[in-house]
């Protein structure tokens, strides 16, 4: 896609005096958020780095694709706002926004559509590489393992200075990615795999597969079910340069094939500190255990000195309600009238995020039920283990990341990273020999 956004020129400059030497840096601005300082002049003229652990203080690339504005609870794909694409749109539609840029017309969308479609099936070799793995193996490293193996698979759509063939490798794994979570889930059930249907839709395909069983007894995807799926995987699509994304593109920077890519995020989006928030936070349901123990918890977590925490609650990036919360909020209560779940947890659950709601200390410090409290109790209501939630966080932000991939590996002005370092190690020093020591 062709950019049509570019950074602008501040007329007014960065005054940065060290050493006695004054330097003038570039202020620029995008075309909404926080304007930038320039600074990558600076250790040519100072002989010093910046110091930003985390980078949480750094913009590492210019993007067009998502924007968060955190204090508003704001989440943009291309500009969208999200519960106009949740409540309006469906996860393929928006995977062609953020690959694209733009909404599909109806020619265009029909085409992406059945191109992803007619794509779910993976290689029948690949299906054999599961056996490779331990029968308890944690999902998702059985998907590090299998998305890092498609490169071996699809060589012919690896090469990253060809569109063609970047656009083919994007196409195959938004397609089979739910495949291989449907298998992944189902290797560790002991079930055999259930193959795509190209009858379905994308969110129905992917139930299908996880929970029917094949010559056995027909399985009917419940619109409801698969309408919270589906909003699940628009609400995960993409979420600006995060742990994840970061490392895709990190790893692409170096010119790694967009699988090998892909692997990368999956790997950064398993630590809990990331993708595993919402299995912390059925975990924390798991701790509290039923709702006669909350008034207890909820005294822990308000007291500064208990390492309590509750998980699912506020965030770090929305200072306010997270918008995705919002979409999910009715979804999850849809689910569960379907389903007519009679589960302790959830009834924790909703009992917390009553609470939440209502307490003056969770509104005061603005402690809202955020998005992964809402899909773990989707998830687990819908039948998922806790150990497949990240799975199906990899499965949904696939999208994102490659879309921020192919937008890097088109920007003239990116180049390998290379984080530099403050150093306190040992300074030179000279071998002593081993029985001087």
């Amino acid at each position: 896609m062709e950019e049509k956004y570019n950074k602008t020129v501040s007329n007014e400059t960065a005054t940065l005096t060290v050493g006695g030497k004054t330097i003038e840096l570039p202020i620029f601005g995008g075309s909404t958020g926080p304007n930038v300082i320039d600074i990558r002049a600076l250790y040519r003229d100072t002989d010093m780095f910046t110091f930003d652990p985390g980078f949480t203080s750094t913009a590492s690339c210019e993007s067009a694709i998502t924007y968060i504005d955190g204090d508003k609870g704001e989440l943009l794909y291309r500009g969208y706002p999200i519960d106009q694409l949740a409540e309006k749109s469906d996860f393929l539609e928006v995977s062609y926004l953020l690959l694209n840029g733009e909404l599909p017309n109806k020619a265009q969308n029909e085409k992406f559509k059945r191109d992803i479609t007619y794509h779910t099936m993976v290689h029948e070799q690949l299906v054999r590489f599961f056996g490779g793995f331990r029968r308890d193996a944690h999902p998702m490293a059985i998907m590090c393992g299998v998305v890092g193996a498609m490169s071996a698979f699809y060589h012919d759509s690896t090469d990253i200075n060809d569109s063609e063939q970047r656009r083919v490798a994007s196409y195959r794994l938004i397609a089979k990615i739910p495949t291989i979570a449907a298998m992944t889930f189902k290797y560790s059930i002991g079930q055999p795999f259930v193959y795509p249907r190209n009858d379905l839709s994308y969110a129905e395909n992917f139930l299908y597969m996880t929970f029917g069983v094949p010559n056995c007894e027909e399985y009917i995807v419940s619109p409801t079910l698969a309408s919270a799926m589906d909003k699940i995987f628009i609400l995960h699509a993409d979420h600006e340069q995060n742990a994840s994304t970061s490392t895709v593109r990190l790893a692409g920077s170096s010119g790694a094939n967009p699988f090998a890519c892909i692997a990368a995020g999956i790997a950064s989006l398993w630590g809990p500190a990331h993708g595993g928030a919402n299995e912390a936070c059925l975990n924390m349901l798991n701790e509290i255990g039923s709702v006669d123990n909350i008034p207890e918890y909820i005294a822990k977590a308000k007291d500064k000195n208990d390492p309590f925490r509750l998980m699912g609650f506020g965030h770090r990036v929305y200072k306010n309600f997270d918008p995705r919360a919002k979409v999910l909020q009715q979804a999850a209560h849809e689910v569960l009238n379907e389903l007519g779940v009679q589960d302790p947890l959830l009834d924790v659950a909703k009992e917390l995020e009553r609470i939440a709601l209502e307490d003056p200390y969770f509104i005061e410090k603005k402690l809202y039920p955020n998005v992964d409290f809402y899909s773990g109790i989707i998830l687990k209501a819908m039948g998922f283990p806790t150990e497949m939630f990240t799975v199906l966080f990899a499965l949904a932000r696939t999208v994102g990341w490659i879309s921020q991939w192919g937008e890097m590996i088109q920007d003239p002005t990116q180049k390998i990273g290379r984080p530099r370092q403050l150093f306190i190690g040992e300074t030179e020093r000279n071998y002593v020999d081993l029985d001087k020591r």
